[in-house]
């Protein structure tokens, strides 16, 4: 045989005989501590046939209740299973108000078909339509302030500022849809021969 083979059995004979002795002390041990449990069953067995004399004894001679015996219960660790369950159990009214709160969220009113039949508003002509209608309108050239004064007394229920007639006026003379004649300080606007061509039409067909 060789030296590695020599090593190796020695080596597995050590584990042998080290395997054979924690076997033989883990047999011990369990022999030791089952009859130790052995011995307190005994005394705990005798301690309660003594409690329930002495009870007995103490409720004959017209004493009151005595204190009841605690006898302590073994304790117990929940199996892996059963701590699945608990989980499982614990984790159902979670789903449940969950599910609870779609049906609820479905039942609510104003959703579905009901939302789907609400009328809708009536389409208004937009500030462009407007300005532009009202320079077309005209036979003198306007201000944006003027046109902001007419506007808002013609529609009074909506909100129309110079800023924004100015912006949208300069956005038609971008377009070729109205024209800038400036008056010293002043800026006017006039609708363009273009424009007013296309309304003419548009105003007999209507």
């Amino acid at each position: 045989m060789s030296e590695n083979q020599i090593s190796t059995t020695e080596l597995t004979s050590q584990y042998i005989a080290q395997v054979t002795s924690d076997l033989e002390r883990n047999s011990k041990e369990q022999e030791r501590i089952a009859t130790d449990i052995s011995a307190l069953q005994e005394q705990l067995l005798a301690l309660q046939h003594d409690h329930t004399v002495l009870v007995n004894m103490h409720q004959a001679l017209g004493g009151t209740s005595p204190v009841a015996a605690a006898t302590p219960a073994a304790p117990s660790v929940p199996s892996q299973s059963s701590a699945r369950t608990k989980q499982s159990k614990a984790a159902k009214p979670k789903k449940a108000t969950a599910t609870g709160a779609k049906k609820a969220e479905a039942r609510k009113p104003g959703t579905g078909k009901t939302a789907a039949k609400a009328p809708r508003t009536t389409d208004r002509p937009s500030l462009v339509d407007l300005i532009r209608g009202h320079l077309e309108a005209q036979n003198e050239p306007r201000s944006a302030a003027e046109i902001t004064t007419a506007l808002t007394a013609a529609h009074p229920e909506r909100t129309i500022k110079t800023t924004v007639v100015r912006t949208t006026l300069e956005n038609l003379v971008a377009r070729s849809s109205a024209q800038r004649n400036k008056q010293g300080s002043s800026v006017f606007y006039t609708a363009t021969a273009e424009a007013t061509a296309e309304a003419e039409p548009a105003a007999a067909a209507g």
